[in-house]
């Protein structure tokens, strides 16, 4: 009997511990939610401004899955509905690839973001458009577009960039077309790196290239294009 009510009693206070420490869970939770909600806010205004709509759809879809969870531990669910509204606005924006169209439907999801923290007691916390990047280390414009662009304009004048059945070859015989040179046991991100910065004049085994004169980050834009369009070709 009093083994049980010693048991009984441990229950209780279990119980109470637990309740007393579920609201500073809670307010824990939406804390570390709200911390990243921030960054990928940021990171959204930087990436559709600069129309690399992948990543502004990789953030917004970020977005939405925090906001679920965030949902999940309001004591009223309902004050995520309105955001959801406008995150449906920004994703219109963002598959019509319209930057104007996506910095009005951003400037209200920010709007609906500042609404939500005044009606919730936050009213401090007021999120504004990023005025610089949030992060030192990434890259927000498309590297990969711009890479393909940069292939076109200055290599598809002799290779075929992307498809042989599309591309008529410029010169005969034909340089390599890209298809090819990817799929090359020798081809690597490194030995292109080093090919396209050859000081000389012209590249390649017989000379046969004259030097594009690309700046780094041109390089390294057209290295992303192509082992983005390798990966393309071995999935």
């Amino acid at each position: 009997m009093r083994l049980r009510t010693v048991l009984l009693g441990a229950i209780i206070l279990a119980l109470s511990a637990s309740s007393v420490a579920a609201p500073s869970d809670v307010s824990a939770a939406l804390s570390d939610l709200m911390t990243k909600l921030q960054l990928q806010h940021a990171k959204l205004w930087f990436a559709g401004k600069l129309s690399n709509w992948s990543l502004a759809n990789y953030e917004l879809h970020q977005i939405e899955a925090n906001l679920e969870a965030t949902g999940r531990l309001l004591a009223n669910p309902s004050q995520a509905d309105r955001a959801r509204e406008q995150i449906r606005a920004v994703r219109q924006a963002l598959q019509s690839k319209g930057v104007p169209a996506f910095m009005t439907s951003y400037a209200g999801l920010t709007n609906e973001c500042n609404g939500c923290h005044r009606s919730s007691g936050y009213a401090w916390i007021v999120m504004q458009i990023p005025l610089t990047l949030p992060v030192p280390n990434q890259l927000f414009v498309d590297q990969v577009s711009e890479g393909r662009a940069i292939a076109n304009a200055t290599c598809g004048t002799c290779h075929v960039v992307a498809d042989a059945a599309k591309e008529a070859p410029a010169f005969r015989p034909s340089p390599p077309a890209f298809p090819e040179i990817i799929n090359r046991p020798s081809f690597s991100a490194d030995g292109l790196r080093h090919f396209l910065t050859s000081g000389h004049r012209r590249l390649g085994p017989d000379q046969a290239m004259p030097n594009p004169r690309l700046t780094e980050s041109q390089v390294e834009a057209v290295v992303a294009y192509l082992e983005t369009l390798r990966a393309d070709q071995r999935r």
